[in-house]
């Protein structure tokens, strides 16, 4: 059975973009990314919304941009060979390989998907977080903590839940960001 984790770059008052939508102050250097890559090595499946994914198709295509640094192109690749499943009412098609278009996201279903995956599966974005953080989905929450305040925008977190977490791991980086890893406790979601 896979894990389902939510994880993002996040500002240190909480939000994934600012008022408006801009998050290039969260942009990780090369020390950052690596560890991005050995932590998404193990991911089968990303569950993204519409407006997460027409952020990260960018990745389907990236390791042919030239002169791009070996962590890039290995992230494009890590990337690549993971399935993709887009939650979107609008989007008609999709640009990226091994990806597939749900009109609905059905906590049942991504219940079944965590179930029968050997891999573990992200949800990315915090809309569709929030729906799977509500049904009691989440089993890990990676938080990569950038040094900027942004003063409001699209919250990391929604403001109408709780769970109580463990921290499971921790790690600061040169550029002022902290990485921190948090699993649920136990029958306290």
């Amino acid at each position: 059975m896979g894990k389902l984790i939510y994880s993002m770059i996040t500002s240190l008052d909480g939000f994934v973009s600012d008022a408006d939508g801009n998050f290039g102050w969260g942009a990780p250097d090369q020390e950052v990314h690596e560890f991005v890559n050995e932590q998404f090595r193990s991911v089968g499946t990303y569950l993204y919304g519409r407006r997460m994914y027409e952020t990260m198709v960018y990745w389907e295509t990236a390791h042919k941009e030239p002169g791009q640094p070996p962590f890039v192109v290995e992230y494009a690749r890590v990337w690549q060979v993971a399935d993709k499943i887009v939650y979107s009412t609008t989007l008609n098609e999709v640009a990226s390989e091994r990806t597939r278009i749900e009109r609905t996201f059905d906590p049942d279903a991504a219940r079944k998907l965590k179930a029968e995956s050997d891999r573990d599966l992200t949800v990315d974005g915090p809309h569709l977080a929030a729906q799977a953080i509500k049904a009691g989905l989440v089993d890990e929450y990676q938080v990569f903590v950038g040094p900027a305040i942004v003063g409001g925008g699209n919250p990391f977190f929604p403001a109408d839940v709780r769970v109580d977490l463990e921290l499971l791991d921790e790690r600061r980086f040169a550029n002022g960001v902290v990485f921190l890893r948090y699993g649920v406790r136990a029958g306290l979601v």
